[in-house]
């Protein structure tokens, strides 16, 4: 089994969520396209969509480590009626790791609502 399929083998992909204000903006979450890419590769349970952005943070792209990561703070939040599985492992799915900010951010929720099983993925490293 090549190292892809390995690795999101029964897992639930989570993408890292846009602000509904960006998301207008875009017209699409490129981290949820890079889900839906590793799903259709890979055989992974599957996407769900289990965090969403509360707080609309600027770009981070000019922001050194510690910048990004206070920009990341209360940023995320569980989805309304959310309940973690203990049995599941869960990936955390981002386009691109910088520094770690938005995943580690991300993943602290997730911890926090009861997941034990968690890892992250992203297509690039900036």
């Amino acid at each position: 089994m090549d190292p892809l399929r390995k690795f999101v083998r029964g897992a639930v992909l989570v993408p890292v969520p846009l602000h509904p204000r960006r998301f207008r903006w875009r017209g699409f979450n490129q981290a949820r396209w890079v889900a839906d890419a590793l799903v259709a590769e890979g055989n992974a349970a599957g996407v769900e969509e289990l965090l969403v952005r509360v707080r609309d943070t600027p770009q981070q792209t000019r922001l050194n480590r510690v910048a990004r990561e206070e920009n990341m703070k209360g940023a995320f939040a569980l989805r309304s009626g959310v309940t973690m599985n203990l049995a599941t492992r869960y990936i955390v799915v981002d386009d691109v790791f910088t520094t770690g900010a938005t995943l580690n951010a991300c993943a602290k929720v997730l911890r926090h609502a009861g997941a034990e099983n968690l890892d992250v993925a992203s297509l690039g490293h900036g």
